[in-house]
């Protein structure tokens, strides 16, 4: 029987894979080192950083999902197809091996 470490090693490279498909989202700017010299006129993205100190989310823009989605369901259709051909060849595994016994004991296969 074959050893089943090249599906675990797909499988994790799957995760870690699906993982690069993960957003990373802070509501917190970055702290900046340099202190500004003077303040800009308002603008669309000082009025919005402004309301965002009262607690909400920062507005981050449109974001298109459909990459994510796409790769998303890529990794989940993977590794779903890795799990039934793991399956499958147990199965086909187990078989041979009762077969086999059975060829042995000098019975029937079937």
């Amino acid at each position: 029987m074959a050893s089943p470490r090249p599906y675990v090693a797909a499988a994790a490279a799957a995760v870690l894979a699906g993982l690069l498909f993960v957003p990373s989202a802070t509501a917190t700017p970055a702290p900046s080192t340099t202190a500004p010299a003077a303040p800009a006129a308002p603008t669309a993205a000082t009025a919005s950083a402004e309301s965002a100190g009262d607690g909400g989310l920062a507005d981050t823009g449109a974001m298109n999902t459909k990459p994510y989605m796409i790769g998303g369901s890529a990794f989940l259709l993977t590794g779903a197809g890795l799990l039934v051909n793991a399956t499958r060849r147990s199965r086909q595994a187990a078989e041979a091996e009762a077969a086999a016994e059975a060829a042995e004991d000098g019975e029937d296969p079937a």
